[in-house]
Formats: structure tokens, sequence, C-alpha cells
């Protein structure tokens, strides 16, 4: 767990080195910066050792209104595109723990395949 503050951003390269999965997390109800967490989560997957890692993204405020589906947000992000790298976007609201276990069993379990 690494924070996204734009200041520590630099440091999170440092944890890179043997990851199987990266869960990222998007606030589905901040249109306005999804463009920007999807440069964010693309400059991480471009890193080299970052390469064979699986993809988990939890859609979270899901329980708040206007906040983008799980396929709006798989849009925004491009994941679409993604052909060598296996990936999930799973609904979530924080708050309550709701789609948190489902979404880190598919990571498990895929882990697990791996």
């Amino acid at each position: 767990d690494v924070g996204g503050q734009d200041k520590i951003r630099n440091l999170w390269r440092h944890y890179y080195t043997g990851t199987q999965g990266l869960i990222f997390v998007i606030d589905s109800q901040d249109q306005e910066r999804i463009d920007e967490a999807k440069q964010e989560l693309h400059r991480i997957l471009s890193d080299r050792e970052m390469k064979d890692c699986l993809l988990l993204v939890f859609a979270n405020k899901q329980d708040l209104p206007n906040a983008l589906s799980p396929s709006e947000v798989t849009d925004r992000l491009g994941l679409d595109k993604m052909k060598d790298r296996s990936w999930y976007v799973y609904p979530s609201c924080a708050t309550t723990g709701e789609g948190l276990y489902q979404g880190l069993n598919w990571l498990s379990q895929n882990v697990k395949s791996k």
C-alpha cells in the first residue's frame, strides 16, 4: 500500500521488484481526475518490473451518485486495449467493504494460476 500524493509517486518504483499483482483504486465519482489516474496507471505498468503483474482495479465509491460504472472505468482507463495483461475491474465501496473480498479473490486465484 502506497499513498497517491504527487510528492511520493517517484518512490513507488522501489516497490515494483517481484510484484505479482497491482491493486489500483479509482475514485469512481471523481471524473475530473480519471485522466490523471489513467496516465499514472499506464506509467506504472510500463515499468519493466511490472511487465507480468496482474491488475485489479477497484472502481470505488459505487455508493455515491454519478459514480462511473466498472465498464465506464474500463473505457476511461483504456484497459480494453491491454491485450498482454490479465486485468479486472471490480465495483467497490471501501466504507462498507462491498466488493473488496470478491476483487481480492480474483487476484489471489489468478496469482496462484500463474
